[in-house]
């Protein structure tokens, strides 16, 4: 639900006018109605306050100033090359890299090779260590000492480079540069103490210095200056607190309701369970003043398209006690950072649906000998002229969702702007829900033929009237009807695309169940038939139980990911396409400190 709002004017003598702000600021309830983007944005004074807010936030988020973090960046990559080169110089063994240098001056020169331990020859050289069905070997030569196969020894073995260091050096390098590491960590670590409060602290201050100069540039100068106008907006429910704070400030103002034209803010009113799922409104854009808020109509279509979607009953558990963990702080994990509840609530539905569709950790619910028979009655099994009734079900509930989108649109359209300018809208909504309900009753009730034709022929002909004839008032029935066929062919083709993206419900609840089967007959295949020794039965039971788990929390990632991003594609496409929704408002942000 939206709040209603109340549009204030304000009319204050130039000398009050910043202590009325202060007062305006104090109280926190008026959405201040802001200029055109231009006359506000290219403001140098506030551009340079937004700088500021956005280098604070910058300064705040990578937890130190960049000198510091380049400073740990470059240990860290220190470290990284010299563990590569320990690894490097390791099947060289403990060697003195100066005593090497001392041999070359002597006259003898060391070569490092390797090659396949297969292809080495002795005559090459001596060889220092075989690692991974590689033999690494140093040539000896001198003026008096040649290689006799230089060229067989080239073309078999790889050069490799002198080791600057042994491996244990290097090691002792590691040590070294980590504890580098630990000083730069540390240095970081007090900067944060010493002025991470200051900087959130001055971040505040600088947030209301933007808002402060937003609302000054949005009043306007009347009177050579000496009057102060300005416009805004707050909800009925605090209306009182407002001109209470204004009769007491003697400050002249005007209350009217909000026209159609005015940039009103929207607030939203919802319980507790649909405030949930605001934040997939948001997602898309919140509602105009005018318009309808989709939330209670999204909430609970949401939960079931994402229960359908994951369709297991103990997929759900899981999902409850992930989402509590979170809510309570069990857990932390950025990403899900305030979406407990949601997840909590959404994995309650996947539980009961779950049961529906029969399924539990991949098991087939409706199959289990040690399921009760009485929870298996409401299991949706079989077929609805030859099609699984699941599928049908899914089908069935996107007709619904449509055919309830097609009747809030008429509804909200018509409360807008008037039944006379919303016939077609009507129309389309009295044919295509008139002739399922129509089909429907004569298919239960056994309607006879003659009923059934005549209320058929009667939707058809009040619904051609609204679409190719009244469509739009005034004008020429020629163009209303080229308009109306026009509108047909996109009405017919849409709904069709429309309704069978609703499938998807069904195919991903099915991919999943069938994919949770497979990792439970993996698991069952590493367990064998329970013969064999005690050892062999416990390394059995530990693989299968790895199987399960591993298999299983994949399975709930990837089920959740298609749980979430498919039924928004429903929602946002589907359903608000044929709802009219825009999703162009403004939140309601007040003036406040």
């Amino acid at each position: 639900m939206i709040s209603q709002m109340k549009k204030y004017t304000f009319l204050v003598f130039h000398r009050d006018y910043e202590p009325f702000l202060e007062q305006l600021r104090e109280l926190g309830v008026v959405h201040i109605t802001q200029k055109a983007a231009g006359l506000i944005e290219n403001n140098e004074a506030l551009q340079a306050a937004l700088q500021h807010e956005d280098e604070l936030r910058h300064l705040l988020q990578q937890g130190a100033p960049d000198q510091l973090l380049n400073e740990r960046k470059e240990v860290s990559e220190r470290i990284a090359a010299a563990q590569q080169a320990a690894q490097q110089a390791q099947v060289w063994g403990d060697f003195d890299a100066q005593r090497i240098l001392e041999l070359q001056a002597a006259g003898y020169t060391l070569r490092f090779f390797s090659c396949p331990t297969n292809a080495y020859k002795e005559e090459w050289g001596t060889v220092i260590n075989e690692k991974d069905n590689k033999t690494f070997f140093v040539v000896v030569e001198s003026e008096k000492l040649k290689v006799e196969s230089e060229e067989d020894l080239l073309s078999h073995a790889t050069p490799l480079p002198l080791p600057e260091k042994s491996a244990a050096q290097w090691n002792m390098e590691v040590e070294h540069l980590n504890g580098l590491l630990a000083a730069a960590n540390a240095r970081i670590e007090a900067w944060q103490l010493a002025n991470k409060e200051q900087l959130e602290k001055e971040l505040v201050e600088a947030r209301q210095q933007i808002d402060w100069q937003r609302v000054t540039l949005s009043t306007d100068k009347l009177a050579e200056g000496a009057l102060c106008l300005l416009e805004g907006f707050c909800p009925i429910d605090k209306e009182a607190e407002l001109n209470a704070m204004l009769a007491e400030a003697q400050v002249y103002y005007e209350e009217t309701d909000p026209q159609k034209e005015d940039a009103t803010p929207i607030k939203l009113r919802n319980n507790k369970f649909t405030q949930l799922f605001e934040c997939l409104t948001g997602m898309y854009g919140w509602p105009n003043y005018n318009e309808f808020d989709p939330t209670p109509i999204l909430a609970p279509f949401y939960l079931l398209f994402f229960a359908m979607c994951m369709g297991d009953a103990g997929y759900g558990i899981l999902l409850i006690i992930f989402g509590l963990l979170l809510t309570y702080k069990k857990i932390n994990i950025e990403m899900f950072d305030g979406l407990g509840p949601i997840i909590a609530v959404l994995g309650a539905g996947t539980f009961v649906v779950g049961l529906f569709l029969g399924t539990f950790m991949g098991i087939d619910l409706y199959n289990a000998s040690w399921y009760p028979e009485a929870m298996k009655s409401v299991i949706l099994q079989g077929e609805i002229a030859g099609y699984n009734i699941q599928m049908v079900c899914a089908l069935a509930i996107g007709v619904f969702h449509i055919c309830l989108a097609m009747v809030i649109k008429a509804v909200c359209y018509t409360l807008q702007n008037g039944f006379r300018n919303n016939v077609s809208t009507w129309g389309w909504a009295l044919l295509i829900i008139g002739t399922i309900i129509t089909l429907i009753i004569s298919m239960v009730a056994e309607l006879p033929e003659n009923v059934t034709k005549i209320t058929l022929i009667t939707i058809a002909v009040l619904s051609a009237l609204g679409i190719y004839i009244f469509n739009t008032p005034g004008r020429n029935p020629l163009i209303n009807i080229g308009s109306g066929l026009w509108d047909t062919y996109n009405m017919v083709t849409g709904l069709l695309g429309d309704t069978l993206s609703y499938v998807r419900l069904f195919a991903l609840g099915l991919a999943g169940g069938m994919l949770g089967s497979a990792f439970n007959n993996l698991g069952m295949m590493i367990l064998g038939d329970g013969e064999g020794s005690v050892v062999g039965m416990v390394l059995k039971g530990l693989g299968a139980v790895a199987i399960l788990v591993v298999g299983h929390l994949l399975n709930v990632a990837l089920s959740g990911l298609g749980a979430f991003v498919h039924p928004l594609r429903l929602t946002f496409v589907e359903y608000f396409k044929n709802v009219g929704y825009e999703g162009k408002g403004e939140m309601y942000s007040p003036f406040k400190k």
